[in-house]
């Protein structure tokens, strides 16, 4: 280790390994649809993303060689397959991109906040920065392409106001509910757009998946994001607002898999973390108690379904233990 730098906090040993094994991963998702992508510019904002995740594994493993830290296996070229025939579209994988982009800034805002050394605060700040460009890239694509689709469009407010009954916070089954609020409604479309993405995704990996429980466990997910989608549809269509959907997101009718099984096992166990942690965001920002009851509801569901996926796994030797403390108390009994 350099003697001018400190130690590094668990914290930041956290947030690179955690990236190390998505970027890891996303190198080889990228890969597959740079070989396959025929749109120039969707091209472009592919090979953007995947020269910013192969930048990413390599300062982890720079990084952690010079800490003496021991590097993740992370996933591999042996984790894809780049002849299997295509199974998605272009304009998904743009959509994917965008949302990697999405998730990117999420990540990269906690792990810089909860960094203390320079080096690594600088390191999450630039990721933040070419996260924001990636986002913005994409979504001019889409924007040029004509198939951006822009959440709803609500009356500008005249004057400010504030709640002055509570029946503002209601929507139980037996009151009335009032309008959704610019807030509820943002949460709404991005959490539908999010399960529409995940629900092509995991469509696609139902249908290649070697292992029969594994293409068992992709096809509860599809039918967990489907239903997902049509109760927050459902909240939004009540108030007579549009719904989001992603043109193109169907796969292809490829039965020969793409990817190992381990990688896209991770890859639902990232998403349904990152689920849970929209909806809670949800339930900390909706204001009316029926939207609070749902993603509570959700998010349980998300959860035992992610325990299934923990489970499934670890039976098979794929879920790689991140840095943990130490065992006091199994130490101790080493001593005896």
């Amino acid at each position: 280790m350099n003697s001018n730098k400190p130690e590094l906090t668990s914290s930041e040993i956290a947030a690179l390994w955690s990236q190390y094994q998505s970027d890891s991963m996303s190198v080889q998702i990228i890969s597959y649809a740079l070989h396959h992508a025929e749109d120039e510019y969707i091209r472009s904002v592919l090979e953007f993303a995947l020269s910013l995740s192969q930048e990413h594994v390599q300062l982890t493993e720079n990084l952690f060689g010079a800490e003496q830290i021991a590097i993740p296996e992370g996933f591999s070229a042996q984790d894809v397959n780049l002849n299997a025939p295509r199974l998605y579209t272009d304009n998904f994988f743009l959509l994917y991109i965008q949302n990697l982009a999405k998730l990117g800034l999420a990540a990269y805002t906690m792990a810089m906040s909860n960094a203390a050394r320079l080096d690594i605060v600088q390191h999450f700040k630039q990721c933040l920065g070419t996260s924001a460009e990636l986002l913005e890239r994409a979504t001019q694509i889409k924007l040029d392409k004509g198939i951006f689709a822009r959440a709803p469009f609500i009356p500008k407010p005249k004057m400010a106001d504030y709640v002055k009954e509570q029946d503002y916070l209601s929507g139980g089954w037996f009151s009335d509910k009032r309008p959704l609020n610019a807030i509820e409604i943002s949460n709404l479309y991005f959490n539908i757009e999010r399960n529409e993405v995940g629900k092509a995704l995991i469509m696609g990996f139902s249908q290649v998946a070697q292992s029969q429980e594994v293409r068992k466990y992709m096809a509860k997910g599809r039918d967990i994001s489907e239903k997902h989608v049509g109760i927050f549809s459902k909240i939004m269509k009540n108030d007579y607002l549009p719904v989001p959907s992603t043109w193109d997101g169907q796969p292809t009718d490829a039965t020969e898999s793409p990817f190992s099984d381990k990688l896209m096992m991770f890859h639902i166990t990232t998403m349904n973390a990152s689920g849970i942690g929209q909806y809670g965001a949800a339930i900390g920002a909706s204001q009316r108690a029926d939207l609070v009851t749902a993603y509570t509801r959700l998010t349980a569901e998300i959860a035992k379904y992610a325990k299934e996926g923990a489970d499934l796994m670890i039976q098979n030797n794929w879920l790689e233990k991140p840095p943990q403390a130490a065992d006091r108390e199994q130490i101790a009994k080493n001593k005896e």
